[in-house]
């Protein structure tokens, strides 16, 4: 059983970052859906409908921005690989090691994102990370640690101490 839960962690453990990092893109896309618009505005080859645009050009932009979130949460793995060997599933250890990550890293990357109008406000970049780390909670944190078993079955009560 052990086995299974540990060969389990190498599918769930990068299926919760890709979908974390999904997660910081699209929160950072709703953040700046003005600059999102005007992008698409600006474009002489996008369709006069804003749903029609968001289909044929906001994928696009969205995977380039899921990749710019990845390579700015990767400190989080370190906090992930933490999680893992100590057993840790609070969703609030999680939360705040995505937005600590997510700082730490936009703080690194910040002069290769100048030119560029999304990831420029910090209370953004730490916002995405909150909800980078919550989503990979719910998808991977919640069972961390491949040796401890999820669902244990409840500990006895001691017996009652009686007084001689």
């Amino acid at each position: 059983m052990i086995l299974i839960r540990f060969l389990l962690r190498f599918v769930l453990m990068p299926l919760g970052g890709c979908i974390a990092a999904m997660v910081a893109a699209f929160v950072v896309c709703f953040a700046h859906w003005t600059q999102f618009v005007k992008i698409i505005a600006a474009d002489s080859q996008a369709p006069e409908s804003i749903v029609l645009a968001v289909l044929f050009v906001g994928w696009s932009i969205a995977l380039i921005m899921a990749v710019a979130t990845m390579a700015m949460l990767l400190p989080a793995m370190l906090g992930v690989l933490i999680s893992e060997a100590f057993a840790i599933r609070s969703w609030m250890f999680h939360t705040a090691n995505g937005a600590l990550a997510s700082w730490i890293g936009w703080l690194a990357m910040r002069d290769l994102l100048k030119p560029h109008e999304f990831y420029n406000d910090p209370t953004i970049v730490v916002g995405a990370g909150i909800a980078a780390g919550f989503a990979y909670w719910a998808v991977a944190g919640w069972s961390a640690g491949f040796w401890r078993p999820v669902f244990s079955p409840p500990q006895p009560a001691p017996p009652p101490v009686t007084a001689a």
